[in-house]
C-alpha cells in the first residue's frame, strides 16, 4: 500500500511510518517539523517569516492587508511539491489543520489531496473544534480549559486554543469531516468527543517503536532525579504550575534525596538527551489519557506523571499507579505522590517495569501499524 501523511505531533506520524515501513508498505511523511521540536520528515514544509526582522514585516503585512505571509508561503511550498502527493491509496491527517495554517489554505491542500488520492483518514490529534468545543462546554472534569476558567490565563494567550472555536475553524472542521472517509482517535482525550459520529472508526493507541527506546532497570542511587520539561507557550495548558509548586515543596522537604532538571522549549533529540538520567518525569496534568512523550518516556521504564483517569485505567484493565501516576490539578495530591515515591523507591521500581510491559503490549509500533492498516481498508 501507498501511504501519505501529513502533519507531525510528538512523533506520532515518524513511528507510524516505521511501523508501516516494517510491514513491507511505501510511506511518504510531509510536515513542517512542528516547530522548535524539528521532527523529521520526507517534505519537510518549513513556516517563513517566523522570526526576527522578517516577522515584524510578516506582521506590518498582515496589519496593511490582512494577509498572512507565512500561511500563504507554506500553502505555495506545499503545491510547488504537489507532484509529490499525488496517487496514494490513503493519505491520512494528523488533525484538521495538519499543517497549522489559515483554515482557508488548509482548505485548498486538503482539497487537492482529496482529489488526487484514493482514501482520505483523519487522525484526532491535538486540539480540534471537537475536541476544544466539548472542554469548552465542561463536559470532562478538568481539561485544558480549567486554567483559564480560572483567569491564570488571558483570552490573547489562550488563543491557540481558543480559536478553534472562532466561524472558520468551525467550518474548517465541518469541511474536513464531510471530505474524509474516517475518523480514528489517538487518545481517550479525542475519543471521547468523538463518540456516536457516524463515520468515527475507533481509538488506536500511539505506535510507539519500542526498538528504539532502551529499557533502563532503576537501580536505587542516592537521589532520585525528577525531570521536568517545560513548553512555555503551553505552562498553564499543561499544568507546568503545579508541578513547579509540588516540586518546591519537595525539594524543600528533602534536598538530599531529589534532584530536579528543568528544561524549557528545546528540540526533541536535546529533550530526549536530557531525560534520559531521569528516574521521574513530569509530563502534564489536564488529560486522561497518556500523549506522546508520556509513552515514550513509559518505554524507557520511566514513572510518568501524566494522564491516567479512570477512564484509562478501565479502558485497559489496569490499577491505579500501576504503569504511570495520574496528574491531578492539585498541588498537595501531586507533593504526596513524588513523596511516596522518594520514600519508596521499590515502588519506582515497579511502576517503571509495568510500564514497559504495557508499552510492548498496548502500544508497539508494528501491532499498532496493523491496525490502522485494519481501519484504513474498512473505511
Amino acid at each position: 500500500m501507498k501511504i501519505l501523511l501529513v502533519g507531525e505531533y510528538s512523533r506520532l506520524h515518524n513511528s507510524l511510518k516505521e511501523g508501516l515501513l516494517a510491514l513491507g508498505h511505501e510511506v511518504t511523511l510531509v510536515s513542517t517539523g512542528d516547530g522548535f521540536k524539528s521532527f523529521p520528515s520526507d517534505v519537510l514544509l518549513q513556516p517563513k517569516y517566523d522570526s526576527g526582522f522578517s516577522k515584524k514585516v510578516k506582521v506590518l503585512f498582515f496589519k496593511l492587508f490582512g494577509i498572512n505571509i507565512t500561511s500563504k508561503a507554506l500553502k505555495n511550498e506545499f503545491f510547488q511539491n504537489k507532484e509529490k502527493f499525488q496517487g496514494f491509496d490513503v493519505v491520512q491527517l494528523i488533525n484538521e489543520s495538519p499543517l497549522g495554517i489559515l483554515p482557508k489554505h488548509e482548505k485548498e491542500i486538503i482539497s487537492f489531496l482529496k482529489k488526487s488520492n484514493k482514501k482520505l483518514l483523519l487522525l484526532s490529534c491535538g486540539t480540534d473544534y471537537l475536541s476544544v468545543k466539548y472542554a469548552f462546554e465542561k463536559k470532562f472534569r478538568y481539561s485544558i480549559f480549567t486554567p483559564f476558567f480560572e483567569g491564570k490565563i488571558s483570552e490573547k494567550e489562550f488563543f491557540p486554543v481558543l480559536k478553534y472555536l472562532k466561524p472558520e475553524y468551525k467550518d474548517l472542521h465541518q469541511f474536513v469531516f464531510e471530505k474524509v472517509d474516517g475518523i480514528i482517535a489517538s487518545d481517550l482525550d479525542y475519543d471521547i468527543p468523538l463518540q456516536g459520529n457516524e463515520k468515527y472508526l475507533g481509538l488506536i493507541p500511539n505506535p510507539v517503536n519500542t526498538e528504539k527506546l532502551k529499557f533502563k532497570p532503576f537501580a536505587s542511587e542516592k537521589k532520585i532525579t525528577i525531570f521536568h520539561g517545560i513548553n512555555r507557550a503551553n505552562y498553564f495548558k499543561k499544568g507546568n504550575d503545579y508541578f513547579e509548586a509540588a516540586l518546591e515543596k519537595l525539594q524543600q522537604k528533602y534536598p538530599s534525596k531529589v534532584e530536579v532538571i528543568t528544561v524549557e522549549n528545546i528540540a526533541y533529540s536535546e529533550y530526549i538527551e536530557k531525560y534520559n538520567a531521569a528516574h521521574i518525569i513530569l509530563d502534564q496534568v489536564f488529560a486522561f489519557d497518556q500523549g506522546y512523550n508520556a509513552l515514550e518516556a513509559m518505554a524507557k521504564g520511566k514513572v510518568v506523571f501524566t494522564g491516567a483517569e479512570k477512564e484509562f485505567l478501565d479502558n485497559y484493565n489496569l490499577k491505579e499507579d500501576e504503569v504511570c501516576i495520574n496528574a491531578i490539578p492539585d498541588v498537595d495530591y501531586l507533593f504526596r505522590k513524588m513523596e511516596l515515591l522518594i520514600l519508596n523507591p521499590e515502588k519506582i521500581s515497579f511502576i517503571s517495569i509495568n510500564a514497559r510491559k504495557f508499552i510492548e503490549r498496548e502500544h508497539n509500533y508494528i501491532s499498532i501499524a496493523k491496525k490502522y492498516l485494519a481501519f484504513w481498508e474498512t473505511s
